[in-house]
């Protein structure tokens, strides 16, 4: 209809952006959506046709070229187009959407040129970046060295001497690409490649910059100041956008893709977002209770050992582990005890411990057998 207003539809101002117009797209098309009444036929219908004409709304402005029309002639612009290409009644598809569709041109211009592809995307980089077990754990501010191609500083990227500029390529007359027509039983067809000579950009160097050789770029040393977040593991990637190799002749950069190498702890494992440690104690702490000291990321923290604590026994410290990604809160430090059984004893140490299972009436071997191990030991 001519009074359909497609931003009002979707809810966004005239000058949202593609994103905006996405977004707002995918909200209604979820509250729309006729399978959300399927058990209402009334409102499964009602909410279907809304559905369409959200559906319309979204494929007239999402195209850049639709939405040109759109906003100079209303929602009757495809129609009123139509006086320019005969063959636009097919499906709402032109004679030069069928031709690029077909045979890669359209010999009416229009949609159908396609526009050049502008200088390339620098590469992408990867490094490796070596934390400290509490680095990768807490956070870290780290430095990061990497050689990859910079803007030229003489050319300011373009690749032309001072003073000069870049002229349209004669291969491809600025389009960026070339096209080649090959006869099939369809007919003619047309295939289409980047242009060897300026490499898609349309446009070549005649006098090229004496220090990037017309690149618009030269290898350099490069060091970022990195914020590695709190709570990443071993092995995890960051993405840095924008901090990889400039592209030539000005064309945008790649991204840096950072793999992360967490060094181990000493008594530290991770378990998920908590961490987990072992505490060792004698036996006679082990049954009477002690104060005693577990490594945390913050430093010795001193925690009461309950009398007669076994081997196995596990205590949870809140909020002493991992931090969560992307939102609050830390994990816990799970201590595991574990009870060492004396191996060495003195005459006195072992009277003491027959005459202890002697009160609680426990089998022991004989005191032959614990002379006999210690003399055995004397000689090895």
């Amino acid at each position: 209809m001519a009074g359909e207003d497609y931003y009002a539809i979707l809810g966004v101002n005239r000058t949202a952006t593609e994103d905006e117009i996405k977004r707002a797209y995918r909200h209604l098309a979820r509250e729309l959506h006729p399978d959300r009444h399927a058990g209402a036929p009334a409102a499964a219908e009602a909410n279907e046709e809304q559905f369409k004409l959200v559906n319309r709304a979204y494929e007239t402005l999402k195209d850049p070229e639709r939405r040109r029309q759109y906003d100079m002639f209303g929602a009757d612009g495809p129609r009123a187009a139509a006086a320019g290409d005969p063959f636009s009644g097919f499906g709402g598809a032109g004679m030069g959407d069928i031709f690029e569709a077909f045979f890669g041109g359209n010999p009416f211009g229009g949609r159908g040129t396609a526009p050049r592809a502008g200088p390339p995307r620098g590469e992408n980089l990867e490094a490796i970046l070596d934390l400290e077990f509490a680095e990768a754990v807490l956070g870290a501010q780290k430095e990061v060295a990497v050689r990859a191609a910079t803007v030229c500083e003489t050319c300011s990227g373009t690749g032309s001497r001072p003073g000069t500029t870049a002229t349209t390529c004669s291969n491809c007359q600025g389009r960026g690409e070339v096209r080649r027509v090959r006869q099939s039983l369809l007919g003619q067809m047309v295939t289409s490649s980047p242009c060897p000579r300026c490499g898609g950009t349309g446009d070549e160097v005649p006098t090229p910059c004496d220090d990037c050789r017309g690149q618009g770029r030269r290898m350099e040393d490069r060091s970022y100041t990195v914020e590695v977040p709190a709570g990443v593991d071993d092995g995890a990637t960051l993405r840095l956008s924008g901090r990889g190799a400039a592209g030539p002749r000005g064309g945008p950069p790649g991204d840096l893709y950072l793999h992360l190498r967490a060094r181990p702890h000493a008594t530290l494992t991770r378990d998920g977002f908590d961490l987990r440690t072992t505490l060792r104690m004698t036996m006679a702490q082990a049954a009477l209770g002690a104060q005693l000291e577990v490594e945390t990321l913050e430093g010795p923290e001193e925690i009461t050992v309950p009398p007669g604590c076994p081997t196995g026994h596990e205590m949870r410290l809140r909020a002493k582990g991992v931090p969560h990604l992307q939102r609050r809160g830390r994990g816990d430090l799970l201590v595991t005890f574990w009870v060492e059984t004396p191996t060495e004893l003195t005459a006195s140490q072992e009277d003491l411990l027959r005459r202890f299972a002697a009160e609680r009436g426990e089998d022991v071997a004989p005191p032959e057998a614990g002379f006999l191990s210690r003399l055995r030991s004397a000689f090895k």
